[in-house]
């Protein structure tokens, strides 16, 4: 969420800002609220100085023997006047919150313009690569020759977009997000938490999945939960209402997780395979971090997941999205895209954003500075990685001739020594 204040004071900047994600946002209404709240406020704070000191002109009125019958009649005057002005207050301060929280964050200066996926710049690409003296398969088709995953069975239970697959498949994936896990623990510096699965609306609201995109989230109803679409949402909101030491900054989480999301506007969209699924797992990267830190955890947070790609020889490439693309709540985002045969381009497998006070703000997530004056923190985070991703990236950089899949050598150990997967 923006901070009001800085609205107030920079109107134009701000618009500016916002104008670079595309279309254009009026903030006259916001502002032209704002002001009539305060002012409402301010009379009700006047009102209520005003009926203290009748209340004190009432009692000596009333030592001194003098009726006080008019002046009750004025005081409950001010007294209703006072009480419906805050009622209102209270109405406008609801307004103008809720307006605030559809206003997407501010893009850096140093994010690129654009107007979408075609606009943002590359950074790097790492590795080559691999060149096949055969015709690249899918993955999807490769685990089904294996008889390892199976689509049509997920679908007579769930429907569309969901999977399942069996034996060494599921155990690579199970092997991958424990690589990733011992990796980030281990060399990163990062702590292993687990986290609820599902959340209140109140948590949704803090990362800022709520209320702009209620549609991409599934709820249960009867007990006002949502399932997370990711665990930076419970991961984040584990402090949220906080004031943290400062001393406790950085504070780096890893958590591994199911997702949920509807991919909603998503239709006709990677239909096939286990790109975009409505249930998936994801290894989770969260950082809390002071305000002057934030722009190099970023860097930083990318390297870690960069660190997956490259222990598992897979070609990536690191690109900064443009305004156009970056997401509602991100101040900079860097995509990591992996090399995938058999569509032969790079696809996304990473999001490492870095949110600055914006959930921190929404959430209530704050550190006591060396003065021991309470501060918003700055929130990053990033996939560390998406693993249905890297398990389609495995399969397909690492596929055979013969259909068999090659086990990465750094996945080996976690898969009881197993070096091919074949056909059982």
């Amino acid at each position: 969420m923006l901070d009001l204040r800085h609205i107030r004071e920079n109107p134009e900047a701000v618009a500016s800002a916002l104008a670079r994600r595309g279309g254009s946002i009026d903030l006259a209404p916001l502002l032209e609220r704002d002001a009539e709240c305060r002012r409402m406020a301010s009379e009700a704070e006047a009102l209520k100085a005003e009926q203290n000191r009748a209340s004190g002109r009432i009692a000596e009125a009333r030592r001194s023997g003098a009726d006080a019958t008019e002046m009750l009649a004025a005081m409950k005057q001010i007294g209703d006047r006072q009480k419906a002005l805050a009622e209102q207050v209270k109405t406008l301060e609801e307004l103008v919150r809720n307006e605030l929280l559809l206003l997407p964050n501010l893009p850096d200066a140093s994010v690129p313009d654009g107007g979408g996926e075609a606009d943002n710049v590359e950074l790097r690409r790492v590795g080559t690569p691999p060149r096949f003296d055969f015709v690249a398969k899918p993955h999807d088709e490769l685990g089904e020759a294996l008889g390892l995953m199976d689509f049509t069975r997920a679908a007579k239970i769930s429907g569309a977009r969901f999977a399942s697959y069996s034996g060494a498949l599921a155990r690579m994936e199970r092997a991958l997000a424990a690589f990733m896990l011992d990796l980030h623990t281990s060399e990163h510096g990062f702590t292993e938490v687990v986290a609820p699965y599902l959340v209140n609306a109140r948590a949704m609201l803090g990362t800022g999945q709520l209320p702009k995109f209620a549609d991409d989230l599934f709820k249960v109803t009867e007990d006002d939960l949502y399932l997370i679409p990711t665990a930076e949402v419970s991961v984040t909101n584990l402090f949220a209402d906080e004031v943290l030491p400062g001393e406790q900054l950085p504070i780096r989480l890893a958590a591994f997780s199911p997702c949920f999301r509807r991919e909603a506007g998503s239709y006709g969209k990677d239909t096939r395979g286990l790109i975009r699924q409505h249930q998936f797992h994801k290894v989770e990267m969260v950082t809390l971090v002071r305000p002057e830190e934030s722009e190099a955890a970023l860097e930083r947070l990318t390297g870690c997941a960069e660190a997956v790609l490259k222990r598992l020889n897979l070609a990536y490439r690191v690109i900064t999205l443009c305004t156009g693309d970056m997401g509602f709540g991100s101040a900079r985002t860097h995509d990591i895209e992996v090399w995938l045969p058999a569509q032969d381009r790079y696809r996304e497998i990473s999001s490492c954003t870095n949110f600055r006070d914006f959930q921190a703000r929404r959430a209530g997530i704050r550190f006591k500075d060396a003065g021991g004056k309470p501060q918003l923190v700055h929130t990053l985070n990033g996939s560390g990685l998406a693993v249905g991703r890297a398990l389609v990236a495995v399969m397909e950089n690492y596929q055979r001739v013969d259909g068999g899949i090659d086990v990465p050598e750094v996945l080996q150990p976690y898969m009881g020594g197993l070096k091919v997967i074949h056909r059982p």
